[in-house]
């Protein structure tokens, strides 16, 4: 037997676990440690309303199988569920529009879907659209696009969609880390804009949703995984906070508790399961190399405030939801009509309207730092303002998540290879997490499995 200390109970840390104990030749013994109350990381549900909601995440994407994957392995594929419509808007020029169907990250397909959205010189620009020279090196996902189709496109359209990703600037975000599809087309020297012409939709083949979400809410994932995990064998801590990691003699020692009574737990390889500055701190004596590097990658804030309306008072809202571009000036820059979205959420709770709003953007923290009454009376302000004369909510909670989506900037991608290449060299050391292979709840299943087969390959039978 051997032991794996996985440091983080976030969906990368839970994933890694799962991963060790469900290998058919699983001879090790994992330990999950976690700081706070419980795991789950960003992935969280409270009561609103009088019944459980999500706060944190409330959909995956589809496109990607390691979140389906994943659940039908712990016997929960049977809860995954399709959003009720997935007709999304955004808010500009003082009224609400259909997101351009089928578009990029933003990109639409063809000059008319931005019809409304954009400015009529912002028209004409996008409709003389150009093929910029591939780029020699990394840019922006804004620069690039503003080069291509106009400022206005990335103004309205890409700039609140990579916000809703990663709370943060296009003309910062990493064209190849952010968005590769896009990327792939500047390399190739392809236009962004479809240029066949349309054809008609067929009424006997509706569009695959491109997200999916959980019976019950994306935050019951991480209470189904820790029960998984545990079945198989698997110990989870939480309230551990793990002070220290440092080489042993034979493995590796990690600190974990309060000063004051401080407990040594002794492993034979460790998983840092943790965000950029946590990760940097542990890893600095041992890996300094990597840790210089995550110090760059820096973390967006944000707020999400969930609403309980009374139903019978809402107005008709359309379709899922919004998104506002930072350009309007609106404290909120997204909201979900959560029970049009789920129709889980619409069976359950039939008398009540649930409907979030996000605030928060990368290097705003300042916009954050009220108190959550005040930070609740802006988000149903601009919702009023934009959806119509909401009724005096019946509930609301506000979740704060501070440096909770890491940057993906100018990059990113040579900064995570230096990372892997220093951690390669460390014996038994790997990392995880949202700030190295994509933000989304897919894409960190994948980093945390990935990170415990490299452990496991290392330490597996016959090694």
């Amino acid at each position: 037997m051997y032991r794996i200390v996985i440091v983080g109970g976030g969906l990368a840390g839970l994933a890694a676990a799962w991963e060790l104990v469900s290998a058919s030749e699983a001879d090790s013994e994992v330990l999950v440690l976690d700081g706070s109350d419980r795991v789950g990381g960003k992935l969280r549900q409270e009561v609103v309303g009088g019944r459980l909601v999500d706060v944190g995440a409330e959909s995956m994407l589809a496109v990607r199988p390691e979140a389906r994957e994943l659940i039908a392995e712990i016997g929960a594929g049977q809860r995954l569920v399709i959003p009720a419509t997935t007709a999304a808007s955004v808010w500009s020029h003082g009224a609400l529009h259909p997101l351009p169907p089928g578009s990029l990250m933003g990109v639409p397909r063809r000059p008319a879907d931005a019809t409304g959205i954009l400015s009529a010189q912002g028209m004409e620009r996008l409709r003389a659209a150009l093929v910029p020279p591939a780029p020699t090196r990394d840019v922006s996902v804004g620069d690039y696009v503003a080069a291509a189709l106009g400022d206005e496109v990335v103004d309205r359209l890409v700039d609140p969609l990579l916000g809703g990703v990663y709370a943060g600037d296009a003309r910062q975000i990493s064209l190849a880390a952010a968005v590769p599809a896009i990327h792939a087309k500047a390399l190739s020297s392809d236009p962004l804009l479809d240029s066949s012409p349309p054809t008609p939709e067929s009424p006997s083949a509706p569009a695959q949703s491109a997200f999916i979400g959980i019976d019950g809410g994306v935050g019951v994932l991480p209470e189904l995984l820790a029960d998984a995990i545990a079945k198989r064998g698997g110990r989870i801590r939480t309230g551990a906070v793990v002070r220290e990691v440092r080489r042993a003699v034979a493995g590796w020692e990690i600190v974990a508790g309060p000063t004051i009574a401080p407990e040594v737990i002794t492993a034979d390889a460790v998983i840092l399961a943790l965000p950029p500055a946590p990760a940097r701190r542990l890893l600095g004596p041992v890996a300094p190399s990597a840790a210089h590097e995550l110090a760059a990658i820096e973390t967006a804030s944000m707020a999400i405030v969930t609403f309980a309306f009374p139903r019978v008072a809402m107005p008709a809202l359309p379709g899922s939801g919004f998104l506002v571009p930072p350009v309007e000036g609106r404290a909120i820059k997204a909201s979900t009509f959560s029970s049009q979205k789920w129709g889980w959420l619409a069976d359950a709770a039939p008398e009540t309207a649930y409907v979030r709003a996000s605030l928060g953007r990368h290097r705003e923290e300042a916009a954050l730092q009220v108190d959550d009454r005040t930070l609740a009376a802006r988000a149903l302000a601009d919702l009023r303002a934009i959806a119509g004369a909401l009724p005096d909510p019946l509930d609301a909670h506000v979740q704060r998540w501070g440096g909770a989506l890491p940057q993906y900037a100018v990059g990113h991608l040579d900064r995570i290879a230096l990372v892997r290449k220093a951690i390669g060299e460390i014996d038994g050391l790997e990392v995880a997490g949202a700030a190295y292979d994509g933000v989304g709840i897919p894409a960190v299943i994948g980093s945390g499995r990935r990170a415990a087969r490299a452990i496991r390959t290392a330490y597996g039978p016959g090694e």
